[in-house]
């Protein structure tokens, strides 16, 4: 009897070992996050479509500690609501460029005007500083910032009379802030809507024209209502990969290395721009999308004055961070 008493002890003894490791096996799989995103463009445009990427590769090699659910662009969120959002931790993370959340954080009016790349900005304390002001404006953690070799456009239903010398008086055009403080100081009427406004405005004549980067035009149709590209392009895009602060913090160190890996592999994505821009052009050409080419010294003239009127927007609505900002980023 008691042989059969040990016997049973020492059953129910390994099932209790075996019972303690599968319990174990099973905290170590529900410790896989799953962190909300979402784009502030719509999915599978242009600048959605690295992100999207990162997506898949974060899924992929974080299989089993770190994955992301996204949720989608413009459909799931209004683009100027995105900021707010991941401060808020409505969603955990975001895709989303900081002329859409200026309202919060006056200083990524200045992001545009960098001419330091990404590598340069992580050794000189540019990227610290801008982390900084992330973490206590939008309550988030700045991950990574693409498309930074790409320009911006003005773009015209009809060729402005006076554009060879820049002034956009009597002129309507579409904005967000990345180019309202230009087109004012050139005289013109800002008007700022979301992108998915932009067709219905120039087809109807509400705007004249409109601020956009190179790439992107054929996403939503605006080539059939664009015929005029003012040249040269100016600024450059900024699209963030941001993290709810609290959300980054709750990461254990494997997770976030998973995801500053595919940051900076992200960010490595800006090379491909080099041909993606030259096919744009040329697909632009055959759209019937005219550049105006403006003369070597006006070029000159207008770049400089809209690096200028761009620094003097950032460091009026921030002094001590604008200036500081301009030293990190700028050359």
């Amino acid at each position: 009897m008691r042989n059969s008493i040990g016997h049973l002890t020492r059953v129910a003894g390994a099932v209790a070992v075996v019972a303690l490791a599968l319990g174990c096996s099973g905290i170590a799989v529900a410790q896989e996050v799953t962190l909300r995103a979402v784009s502030s463009f719509q999915e599978g445009t242009q600048f959605s479509r690295n992100f999207e990427r990162f997506v898949e590769r974060v899924n992929a090699e974080g299989r089993g500690q770190i994955r992301i659910n996204y949720i989608g662009g413009t459909r799931a969120m209004p683009p100027f609501e995105v900021g707010n959002a991941v401060r808020n931790r409505v969603v955990d993370m975001a895709n989303v460029t900081g002329a859409f959340y200026t309202n919060l954080m006056p200083e990524a009016d200045g992001f545009k005007l960098a001419t330091r790349t990404m590598a340069e900005q992580r050794q000189n304390g540019a990227w610290e500083f801008v982390n900084r002001l992330h973490n206590d404006r939008l309550n988030s953690w700045y991950l990574a910032r693409q498309f930074q070799n790409v320009p911006f456009h003005l773009y015209f239903r009809s060729r402005p009379e006076r554009i060879e010398r820049f002034d956009f008086t009597g002129l309507k055009i579409r904005v967000t802030p990345v180019y309202r403080a230009l087109v004012e100081a050139l005289g013109g009427q800002a008007i700022t809507t979301a992108p998915g406004e932009v067709f219905t405005a120039m087809e109807r004549g509400v705007v004249d024209g409109y601020g956009w980067p190179i790439l992107g035009v054929f996403d939503l149709g605006w080539e059939q209502v664009t015929r005029f590209r003012l040249d040269p392009g100016f600024y450059n895009v900024d699209v963030n990969v941001l993290v709810n602060l609290e959300s980054w913090r709750r990461l254990n160190d494997q997770q976030r290395r998973i995801l500053e890996t595919a940051a900076l592999w992200l960010e490595g994505l800006d090379s491909e721009n080099v041909q993606i821009i030259a096919a744009e052009r040329q697909r632009q050409a055959g759209a019937n999308i005219q550049p105006i080419a403006l003369p070597e010294a006006a070029a000159r003239q207008f770049l400089e004055r809209a690096n200028e009127v761009g620094w003097q927007s950032v460091i009026r609505q921030s002094p001590e961070n604008g200036a500081r900002l301009r030293q990190l980023i700028a050359n």
